[in-house]
């Protein structure tokens, strides 16, 4: 029944394998994955880890409870630090997880040269670490208001280091060492995914004190990988863990006909690199040319290079073929919008204003010049697949200069005249995303609309998000797990920065169908639900949405087993380089 449950998501790859005699292929010399990060790490904390980049990393040292089947799709989860999927008592209220025994941690000064296995105390500590006020997590939304107990802890502990040691959390307990309770404060069918996401890593208290509770730069985790070195601004190099955990490649569940080389090291133990060499290579062009130069062991394909990769019906060129290249065109979780910051005295007070802006942005150009057409235009705030979304929706803003300069007189500002200068962040330093913001800025200036353009990286951008120093953005998302709620959580008041909420949208009416989505089963109740909140979003207006990402990925053919995916970042552990 529980697995059933978790069957949620069907998303088809779409594998293209190119192989070419006519060169012969690369080989490598050793079993080395290189990969590119495309900015600076913000940490390898997973307590506040909450990107893409840095979760890449975090991913490979650290290992939750829980995570999803290499192959099955629709996703199922599995145990992965548990013994098995967890026991539900107290109608719903009452999580009973059993811990694998004999999990090893990578070695560490605070072991004093001692083995350290996994206990269910280190969950306990890190999901103290998530609720304790100094650390400001970026990971808390997971635990407010939805454990017993953890408001309170956050409260009488306040900044005292002491005080998070001696505390305990009511609805969290240890009854033996390898046996973690959790009680919520209301049944939620999603608390289960939570248990997969790296904000719930295991965490040993000994570390903490060592390390004076910061762990951006020294993560110690249980994973296949572990840090040998990492030099922010260049490099980080990730090393097999000798000493790894029993974990096998999957035996089953490739359901896909083409996909049947994805089954040929069924069985066989993980991982099989020797480690992970990440490069920090923050320029479409600089990744570009070392994959070229086998540097590089697989590349997301920029935008800008599609002419040099496919011809003019959309087929790869021949002479990418002869340089033994696979492509693999995957449908992702991730979908982009424009975002306004809602505290923001000007966009966040004028709703003709924000009106104006969506009805003057081309979308479908924006598309077809920057994702070459690849993305699916967006007509909703959920993603295609999750309960509540609807293929036929429309959104309650096109592109219609008239309506927008209408919009734009009714804000106050006819003609643009008196409207004080709009701020653009940009999310990183790279041309693409200037050129992006340039476009917007074209676009609005055709209604007299005027937008200055701030160049961030994206660590900047990131610090800006959860400090609320935006006024107006391009934000998107990866979903954690594939349900609404994972959506909408974006979007309620107790997740205001640190929390993912960076467009500070607070509607009290939202927070309680929140919270009623978030302990209903799926079914018509709740679907009803959804399709309720996404009308008041769109009434508010604090997202222009734009596209649904596609994401053309090439890789040498002496990777094997490669099958990208957004919600499964562990993946390497199951690759090859040969």
């Amino acid at each position: 029944m529980m697995k059933k449950s978790l069957v949620l998501l069907s998303l088809v790859l779409v594998l293209v394998s190119l192989t070419s005699c006519t060169k012969k292929a690369h080989v490598k010399e050793n079993k080395i994955l290189n990969m590119a990060l495309t900015s600076e790490i913000s940490t390898l904390d997973p307590v506040n880890s909450y990107d893409n980049v840095s979760g890449t990393v975090i991913c490979n040292i650290y290992e939750q409870l829980y995570d999803y089947h290499y192959l099955n799709r629709p996703y199922e989860l599995k145990p992965l630090l548990a013994e098995g999927m967890p026991t539900i008592e107290n109608k719903g209220l009452r999580y009973v997880i059993k811990i694998k025994k004999n999990i090893r941690y990578h070695d560490h000064p605070a072991f004093k040269g001692q083995i350290r296995y996994v206990t269910a105390q280190d969950f306990i500590t890190q999901l103290k670490r998530l609720s304790y006020n100094p650390l400001n997590s970026t990971g808390w939304w997971v635990l407010d208001g939805v454990v017993v107990g953890v408001n309170d802890f956050k409260k009488n502990v306040g900044n005292d280091f002491e005080k998070f040691k001696s505390t305990s959390i009511k609805g969290i307990n240890a009854p033996d060492e390898h046996t973690l309770v959790i009680d919520l404060t209301q049944p939620s069918p999603q608390f289960i995914y939570k248990l997969s996401m790296s904000f719930i890593s295991p965490v040993p208290l000994e570390v903490v004190e060592y390390d004076k509770n910061d762990l951006g730069h020294t993560p110690v985790g249980t994973g296949p990988f572990y840090l040998t070195k990492m030099d922010p601004a260049k490099e980080i190099i990730l090393t097999k863990f000798p000493y790894y955990h029993e974990s096998f490649y999957p035996t089953e569940g490739d359901r896909y006909a083409n996909n049947r080389a994805l089954l040929k090291d069924s069985g066989e133990k993980l991982p099989f690199i020797d480690g992970i060499h990440f490069i920090m290579v923050n320029d479409n062009k600089s990744r570009w040319t070392l994959f070229n130069e086998n540097k590089l062991d697989f590349i997301t394909l920029p935008q800008e290079f599609y002419s040099q990769v496919f011809d003019d019906v959309g087929n790869l060129r021949e002479d990418i073929k002869a340089k033994n290249i696979r492509l693999q065109t995957m449908p992702t979780l991730t979908y982009w919008w424009l975002a306004f910051n809602m505290k923001d005295p000007l966009l966040g007070k004028n709703l003709n204003l924000r009106k104006a802006i969506a009805h003057a942005i081309d979308m479908d150009l924006y598309i077809q010049k920057f994702t070459n057409s690849t993305g699916q235009r967006a007509n909703s705030i959920l993603p295609p697949g999750i309960l509540g979304y609807n293929p036929s929706a429309t959104l309650p803003y096109e592109y219609n200069l008239d309506k927008a300069k209408e919009f734009l007189a009714k804000a106050g500002y006819p003609e643009g005249k008196n409207l004080p200068e709009i701020v653009y962040d940009t999310r990183a330093e790279s041309k693409i995303s200037y050129a992006q913001a340039e476009y917007f800025k074209a676009q609005l200036a055709l209604i007299g609309i005027k937008l200055k353009i701030i160049k961030n990286t994206f660590k900047e951008f990131l610090e800006k998000s959860r400090t609320g120093h935006l006024q107006f953005f391009q934000d998107g998302w990866t979903l954690d797990y594939p349900d609404a709620e994972n959506i909408y959580q974006l979007l309620i008041s107790t997740n205001l920065p640190p929390g993912p909420n960076s467009s500070y949208y607070i509607k009290p009416e939202l927070d309680k169908m929140y919270e009623k989505i978030s302990k209903l089963p799926d079914g018509d109740e709740k679907k009803d639900l959804i399709i309720k909140m996404e009308s008041i979003v769109n009434g508010d207006l604090p997202w222009i949405m734009q596209y649904y990402s596609r994401n053309f990925i090439l890789y040498h053919d002496y990777v094997k087993n490669y099958r990208p995916d957004d919600l499964i970042w562990n993946y390497t552990k199951y690759l090859r380089v040969k």
